[in-house]
């Protein structure tokens, strides 16, 4: 049986993502600012004997929008075949939301209106007439709730019946002037037995007055077509006259709006007993405040780094032991040299030195998912409008660049919120100033060994505001010399704030430590396998195991890259780990752990690697290491994403050349200001 293909379609925030998840168990990625949705997302299961597959497509306010992600939308919409569309709708703010309603139906599209978070519209005492909004619109509709999964098997079902039964003809009544000339051109369609597809004579006339292109061009060589065209702009002339207009996109806007009124009108009662709440009008006074909102902004994400590194410490000792007993335990029974260094000195020791970062991973992702979820986000990023300004970056730049604490691949991608193409492209260009989640195990490495604890929680705290604030600098910089233009206004929702949800929570950062865990199960595995064969060959005639590192393959392509990396008070090791770093940044910690922790005085403690790079690595070389980490290239998938977003391969040589030549020189002033 052919699966039935269903697209969920509506504004941001309106919580599509969440009813996929309450639809599915799936684990798409959920959140309470713009962008989350930055590309269409699928899921597929079944229901009733059916497979159900679901198309989740970004929040858009207007599929004839110009933002990346609209297009994203418009185009699925327009183009793809799919059977039902689920328009999602915030019940708490039904006008705004019917404005997309409007435009989804001009599509003649099998259709269900899901009115998502009808709990919240109860408790601030909004009740909504679900048969009359059914009735004013001609589409099925649905009270649902993703939150509490009230009516979600009601939704499931009415998809199913929506999908079996004929497409529902609009009820919709436009302004006087607009419906005379909508009956003069039915009419005529009526008359001249005029069929296109299943749309019925009235349809074909609305498309015809809207000026839809698609079907003026499929009706273009039809022999009524010279008869129409005078009629059509006749009938637009008297419409222009009335609104007095020429702007059909103008006058259709304004009609939506009326119609969006109106129907709010005859379908909403409010509760004067329940006066809504203004939790969120006196947060926003402190929290937005102009004096005291970005200090707290700063305290909130310092706190998040001393939680990363001192609750992250506790068990990194454990694990590191851990994979440290199975590589004794392993390297006993294993009598062949060659085979028990491949796998304990290069699987077990680089893969565990990866795994042993996985808590500091996890509590930085349960940081940002909080804040995320609750709505605080989309505050920041209203209240660094200005600032950011200042920098020739836009106030929604902000969430692409802290979604880039977390992973540059995601944040490339949520940069199609922005519509200027010159600010997308600043944007893109300093995303990997900020510091992902993958150059952590390099800061706590560094930071653990040429620190001290007292000290690490504030240092990894001024790693990452160092980053983001050269980050600024550079976008300065792109802005005056590259990327001239003006800047667009900041318009942006703010959504309401909301308890975080433990299970969204949990199943943010479970993707992500999972997606970590599996990097480091596969490709990083993979990555020290290679690391070690290119550090062990070929042999030397030697029993010194520095001597054949530094005669091996790897040391060879170190001590060629050396002179480059020389006056940053780098040697060939830290030249080879930044390299292998551009496959993936994880990898420059296993790449460190199978080239430092060589000799036979290493002892077995927990933190064997930070004493061998302490003992062997001048404290200003490793300031100048953590700074040059902060700024490369970002790793190989980010990088390919880079290249799709920002338009072709050469912004990605770009990049490289931009990004080294910043990450040498600022490294280099990092030296010798350390030295």
């Amino acid at each position: 049986m052919k699966p039935i293909r269903i697209v969920l379609a509506g504004q941001p925030n309106v919580g599509k993502s969440s009813l996929i998840n309450s639809m599915t168990s799936s684990r798409l990625k959920v959140g309470n600012f713009s962008g989350v949705t930055v590309e269409k997302s699928e899921v597929c299961f079944e229901h009733h004997c059916h497979i159900l597959e679901l198309v989740d497509l970004p929040g858009t306010y207007s599929i004839e929008g110009f933002s990346q992600e609209e297009k994203v939308a418009k185009d699925y919409l327009q183009k793809e075949d799919y059977d039902v569309i689920i328009n999602v709708i915030d019940s708490t703010h039904l006008t705004r939301n019917l404005l997309l309603t409007l435009e989804l139906q001009n599509l003649n599209k099998k259709m269900v209106i899901a009115l998502n978070m009808i709990d919240e519209a109860h408790k601030e005492g909004i009740n909504l007439d679900i048969a009359q909004i059914e009735a004013l619109t001609g589409i099925p509709t649905i009270a649902v709730s993703a939150n509490t999964k009230e009516g979600i098997d009601e939704l499931l079902e009415l998809v199913h019946d929506t999908h079996n039964a004929k497409r529902a003809k609009s009820n919709i009544t436009y302004n006087d002037s607009i419906e005379e000339e909508l009956y003069t051109l039915t009419k005529f369609f009526d008359d001249k037995n005029f069929k296109y597809k299943d749309l019925n004579s009235r349809e074909m006339a609305i498309k015809t007055l809207i000026k839809d292109e698609k079907f003026y061009k499929e009706i273009h060589d039809n022999p009524t077509h010279m008869e129409l065209q005078p009629l059509v702009l006749k009938s637009l002339n008297k419409i222009y006259t009335y609104f007095e207009s020429e702007d059909i996109e103008d006058i259709k806007m304004q009609e939506y709006n009326s119609i969006a009124r109106g129907i709010r009108a005859e379908t909403v009662t409010t509760d004067s007993k329940k006066q809504p709440k203004m939790f969120t009008k006196k947060i926003d006074m402190v929290l937005i405040n102009k004096i005291v909102g970005i200090p707290i902004f700063l305290f909130l994400m310092w706190g998040l780094f001393q939680l990363t590194f001192e609750l992250g410490a506790l068990p990194m000792d454990y694990i590191d032991a851990g994979f440290g007993w199975l590589g004794d335990t392993v390297g006993q029974s294993i009598s062949h040299e060659g085979l028990r260094s491949l796998i304990v000195d290069g699987i077990i020791a680089g893969v565990g030195a990866v795994v042993m970062f996985l808590p500091n991973i996890i509590i930085l992702y349960i940081g940002i998912a909080l804040l995320e979820t609750t709505g605080y986000m989309s505050r920041v990023a209203f209240l660094l409008d200005g600032f950011f300004h200042k920098f020739g970056l836009h106030g929604k730049s902000f969430i692409p660049l802290v979604t880039g604490f977390g992973c540059s691949v995601p944040a490339y991608m949520a940069t199609r919120t922005l519509k200027n193409e010159k600010d997308r492209l600043i944007t893109l260009f300093i995303i990997g100033f900020m510091s992902c989640g993958a150059k952590l195990p390099v800061y706590v490495l560094f930071v653990g060994a040429f620190f001290g604890p007292e000290e690490a929680g504030n240092i990894l705290f001024y790693i990452y505001i160092a980053g983001a604030l050269l980050g600024l600098v550079m976008a300065k910089i792109l802005r005056v010399v590259v990327f001239k233009g003006k800047d667009e206004p900041f318009v942006m929702e703010m959504p309401k704030y909301r308890l975080p949800s433990l299970k969204l929570i949990y199943t943010i950062v479970f993707q992500k430590a999972y997606s970590y865990v599996k990097k480091a199960g596969t490709f990083i595995l993979a990555a020290t396998i290679l690391i070690w064969f290119a550090s062990n060959y070929p042999k030397s005639d030697t029993d010194n195991k520095l001597v054949q590192l530094e005669n091996s393959y790897l040391g060879q392509i170190g001590k060629a890259s050396e002179p480059f990396f020389a006056p940053l008070g780098f040697d060939w090791r830290l030249s080879v780990a930044l390299e292998t770093g551009l496959a993936a940044k994880e990898v420059v910690v296993a790449t460190l752990g199978i080239l430092y922790n060589v000799g036979d005085d290493v002892d077995e403690t927990s933190d064997k690697l930070l004493r061998e790079l302490k003992k062997q690595i001048p404290f200003a070389s490793a300031v100048a290491f953590i700074v040059f980490v902060m700024i490369y290239l970002p790793c190989f998938a980010a990088s390919m994403v880079f290249a799709k977003e920002a338009g072709g391969y050469k912004y990605l040589a770009y990049l490289f050349v931009f990004t080294t030549a910043v990450a040498w020189i600022m490294s280099f002033i990092a030296y010798r200001i350390a030295l």
